[in-house]
């Protein structure tokens, strides 16, 4: 005996992945965010060492340049405020030295603000600014002596005192300049070390990362792995299911072929037999009470017509079930002949239109395609509000195509339809059957313009070519 778990409770046994999804989405940008944010760090330590060491350290150089410039200006200036054939007195060189001075002094200042502070560098500072201050004082005692009318005093002192505290000034100038190129080299040192650990550490980041991401997708490709192995697990006993229902469908189809075939023969053999033979026992009644009892006569005459016409129901009703023309004359025919009864009774207008050409039906595949009509023009009478309906079978070069079209209200086809209560059960049969013919049914239907049922099937090839075309 099969034990089949509900569908319900299997799908329970299943994990979702969307868990496990979302975990390695979130750790794999998790990954991504650690790395953006370390480069990030990195890149901006190197800009900001760029920024406050390099680039001050330029600057600095630059203003040293301007002080020994401004040096070299003096010298200039002392050399000919102390010759003693100068056309112009020393006072007259007051203004430029004042010039000089202010550059210098503004020069000095800059130069401390951009320069970065080492020891060195700090203490040759402190002694810039010290001989600044050593000759200016001297230059201003030299203008003091000038302005006093000691000129040759001055001159004198010139060239004792101020080229030797000027020469001090630029050679201090010289070693900071010194100084700042090594500086320099040492920042450009230090930079190419920090990105080559930069590179480094990247790199190790990197396979951190790559080791990290890779253990997550593995974790996830083994997680789903496993969810997709119990879904394919799933999908085949539920394969093994629908095969099983599909066999035990077809069944109870041909349980109830088997069970109209024995109702149809029971009615139109037993029930026709007993009808024939109390209207033949009514007959000679008739003939020998007639002449005796006219009323009775008469009452027979009645009897005998309802019985005809109860076997004549009895055997449409045994046609129906299971049509003998089907066996005789084959599908077109038959279906041509139900048509016609089917319009009869329904009072709905139904057009048959058949031709099979180069191919034919054995009658048990032909009753399949009787019933798939059957069903099909039982829906139209019974939702579609038809007028009319058409049937068609077309069959040529092993193939047919048989078709039920309706000029009804029609409906909007869904999925909802193969599991209506009512007409689900008659589609789920017509596909099954249309399915064991190797064949397709496919329904096509809009709002308030009708319903079409196809069914396309492969033919056998006929013995003998031959062409059987009806219309009605």
């Amino acid at each position: 005996m099969l034990d089949a778990k509900p569908e319900s409770d299997l799908l329970k046994e299943i994990p979702s992945p969307s868990r496990r999804l979302w975990l390695g989405l979130c750790v794999i940008l998790s990954i991504f965010a650690v790395f953006t944010a370390y480069t990030i760090y990195e890149v901006r330590w190197l800009e900001d060492f760029q920024v406050n060491v390099v680039q001050r350290n330029r600057k600095a150089s630059l203003k040293l340049a301007r002080l020994q410039d401004d040096t070299y200006l003096l010298a200039i200036s002392m050399r000919d405020m102390a010759l003693g054939q100068s056309h112009y007195p020393i006072l007259d060189w007051r203004s430029e030295f004042n010039r000089i001075r202010g550059d210098m002094n503004v020069a000095s200042k800059q130069e401390r603000e951009f320069a970065v502070s080492t020891p060195a560098s700090d203490d040759k500072r402190t002694q810039l600014r010290s001989a600044l201050d050593d000759f200016w004082k001297a230059a201003d005692q030299i203008f003091a002596l000038a302005q006093s009318g000691q000129e040759a005093g001055a001159r004198a002192q010139i060239q004792n005192q101020l080229e030797s505290k000027r020469a001090v000034i630029s050679e201090i100038i010289s070693r900071l300049l010194v100084l700042n190129d090594l500086g320099q080299d040492d920042a450009t040192e230090r930079i190419n070390a920090v990105y080559a650990n930069v590179k480094r550490e990247t790199l190790v980041v990197v396979g951190v990362l790559f080791l990290l991401a890779l253990g997550t997708g593995l974790y996830t490709f083994e997680a789903n792995s496993k969810t997709f192995a119990r879904l394919h697990h799933l999908a085949e006993q539920l394969q093994s299911q629908s095969e099983q229902l599909r066999k035990l469908s077809w069944k109870i189809i041909n349980l109830q072929e088997d069970t109209l075939r024995q109702v149809a023969r029971d009615l139109h053999d037993e029930f026709g037999q007993i009808l024939t033979a109390i209207g033949i026992m009514l007959g000679r009644a008739d003939k020998k009470l007639g002449a005796d009892n006219p009323q009775l006569a008469a009452d027979l005459q009645t009897v005998k017509h309802t019985v005809e016409e109860t076997l004549q129901t009895i055997r449409d009703r045994s046609q129906m079930f299971r049509p003998a023309i089907l066996d005789d004359f084959g599908l077109d025919q038959s279906l041509e002949w139900f048509a016609a009864q089917f319009s009869r009774q329904t009072g709905i207008d139904v057009h048959f239109e058949g031709k099979i050409t180069n191919g034919f039906f054995p009658r048990e595949d032909a009753i399949h395609l009787y019933r798939i009509v059957q069903e099909s023009l039982s829906n139209v009478a019974r939702h579609a509000h038809a007028r009319s309906a058409w049937v068609t079978l077309e069959g040529a070069n092993g193939e047919l195509n048989l078709q039920i079209r309706d000029d009804g209200v029609g409906f909007t086809v869904g999925p909802e339809l193969a599991r209506a209560a009512g007409e689900g059960i008659g589609l789920m049969g017509m596909q099954e059957r249309a399915q064991h013919l190797n064949g397709t049914l496919t329904v096509r239907s809009t709002p308030n313009q009708g319903t079409v049922v196809s069914v396309r099937v492969p033919m056998r090839k006929a013995a003998v070519p031959s062409t059987v075309e009806k219309a009605g």
